[in-house]
């Protein structure tokens, strides 16, 4: 998986390429992590996804919930077909917004 940043302000963008599954999932998570400093507005661009996993999901709920706590927006955009299907059967389109 690659992971691109785009920062405007507080606002961050992450371009994810590849797929997000049991081995790229800490990946993603050591970028949030240092990435999220001052960050209102984040955006998780899924334009270049193939696959998520059980394990990316874990991160996005934790991000979510770590943007949540700190008053932030979270959004993912550009889910694809396999992904927003995996998302309604679970109810989570319903908690994460989506551009």
């Amino acid at each position: 998986m690659t992971l691109n940043t785009k920062r405007d302000g507080s606002s961050l963008t992450v371009l994810l390429s590849g797929e997000l599954n049991t081995l790229t999932a800490p990946e993603l998570s050591a970028l949030l992590d240092n990435e999220l400093k001052d960050v209102d507005d984040l955006t998780l661009d899924f334009t270049e996804c193939d696959y998520v996993s059980s394990a990316g999901i874990r991160v996005l709920l934790a991000t979510f919930k770590q943007m949540k706590a700190a008053k932030g927006a979270m959004c993912l955009a550009n889910v694809g077909e396999n992904f927003m299907d995996v998302l309604k059967n679970t109810g989570l389109d319903a908690v994460f917004d989506m551009k």
